[in-house]
């Protein structure tokens, strides 16, 4: 699930989180009106945050090679727009923590509400006809996002972003919790590591918040920059809830193809990757 809430606000003039440690950098000055706790073009001349840009890489690769293969399986258009909605958050990630600019910022945060209402809408309608549509619930989610979308335009308060996208991800804990409940008990290692790979991430992104000071202090005292990358806790945040994301559409796709009867697998690439590997039902004699 796309993207736990989004940063927090970036610090007043007055804080002890001044951007001491930052340089100046080929985008300028940040526009945006989150800065994050990593120093700003330290690694890169050309990238302003470089472990949080990088770090979007596993919510970009996995996603595309997710979307080729419901292509290939012939699964649901809902399950393609799932995953490239996840890419897209994390093209928008690392634009906006590449520059630090105002535009890139809304490109990385309000795709995280569309994608995470095509998560709503998939998992809400698992236990229907194979190509139904609830056009009802495609309105109030498309609704929904238009108005996030205008409030957030007008009034540029993170915490406003924050709210509406734990709303959803509230939304996905619920259904995710009724389904391996009532429904398919034996699917609980799946939702519930995607669960909690996404909490993880969203600790780590508290403490890459408020311990901000001591973690660059940490990062200045250590012999390596490689090490310092390990405190990058907002990357880790990026990591963990990319990995979470995509473990929940894995969980939703793998409700589907059991209520229509086929015959998904949890298989590993390279051993290492979790993808689902879908059988069409048997043909009826």
């Amino acid at each position: 699930m796309v993207t736990g809430p989004s940063p927090t606000a970036s610090p007043p003039p007055s804080s002890n989180m001044a951007p001491v440690y930052d340089r100046p950098g080929f985008w300028g000055e940040p526009t945006s009106t989150l800065d994050w706790c990593e120093e700003n073009y330290v690694v890169s001349y050309y990238v302003a945050e470089f472990w949080n840009t990088v770090s979007n890489l596993i919510m970009i690769l996995p996603p595309i090679y997710g979307a080729i293969q419901t292509v290939r399986d012939g699964l649901e258009t809902r399950y393609l727009a799932a995953f490239l909605g996840l890419a897209a958050v994390g093209i928008g990630s690392w634009c906006f923590h590449m520059t630090l600019k105002y535009e890139m910022q809304l490109l990385d945060e309000l795709p995280m509400i569309y994608s995470c209402c095509i998560f709503v809408y998939c998992l809400y309608e698992c236990f229907k006809h194979k190509n139904t549509r609830n056009y009802l619930l495609a309105f109030i989610l498309v609704l929904f996002s238009g108005l996030v979308t205008i409030v957030y335009l007008q009034w540029k308060e993170p915490v406003f972003h924050q709210v509406m996208y734990g709303f959803l991800v509230g939304c996905l804990v619920l259904r995710s919790v009724y389904v391996v409940t009532w429904v398919y008990p034996w699917l609980r290692p799946l939702a519930y590591t995607s669960l909690g790979v996404f909490l993880m991430g969203f600790i780590l992104w508290n403490v890459d918040n408020i311990f901000c000071n001591n973690l660059r202090d940490i990062r200045q005292k250590l012999p390596f920059q490689i090490l310092g990358a390990v405190t990058q806790f907002h990357a880790w945040w990026h990591i963990l809830t990319g990995l979470g994301s995509y473990l929940h559409i894995l969980f939703s796709m793998y409700t589907r193809t059991l209520y229509l009867k086929y015959r998904p697998k949890v298989k590993f690439l390279l051993g290492v990757w979790p993808v689902i590997w879908v059988e069409p039902p048997p043909k009826k004699h």
